[in-house]
């Protein structure tokens, strides 16, 4: 094949190219933000979620035997590690992990697994926002 056709063959597949490029980087980001997740329990809970009141949730022990600091580090900027199986964990705060908060499901999903594991118990949606709000605010 001449090099002209090759350049024209390659132009053809390009667009194509191109939007699965586009799709899978969209899959990664994820369905939400952190900021959309902070709306969606403040909202649910009737009022705006407060860091100070997120840092000492965050930090304490609530009838269980771990805080959510056990696992995630106090601050969690950094990686954190399960305290039972000892797994690793991402940084839970947004500015140190792009895609934490980004998944609407997940958010649920681990939300509830941590709670209950934390409080013995599903954490109310005040909760959440005042924990999302403090990670929120964590910065570089």
């Amino acid at each position: 094949m001449k090099p002209a056709l090759t350049w024209i063959k390659h132009l053809r597949t390009m667009p194509l190219a191109t939007a699965l490029a586009a799709a899978a980087l969209a899959a990664q980001a994820g369905d939400t933000t952190p900021a959309q997740q902070l709306e969606r329990f403040s909202t649910q809970a009737g009022a705006a979620g407060q860091a100070e009141r997120g840092r000492i949730f965050f930090t304490s022990r609530h009838g269980a035997e771990w805080s959510c600091a056990s696992c995630h580090g106090s601050p969690p900027t950094g990686a954190g590690k399960h305290a039972a199986t000892g797994k690793a964990i991402e940084p839970l705060a947004p500015a140190f992990n792009p895609q934490a908060f980004t998944d609407t499901a997940r958010v649920d999903k681990w939300l509830r697994r941590n709670c209950k594991d934390v409080a013995q118990r599903e954490c109310s949606a005040a909760e959440k926002a005042d924990v999302l709000a403090y990670l929120i605010s964590l910065k570089r």
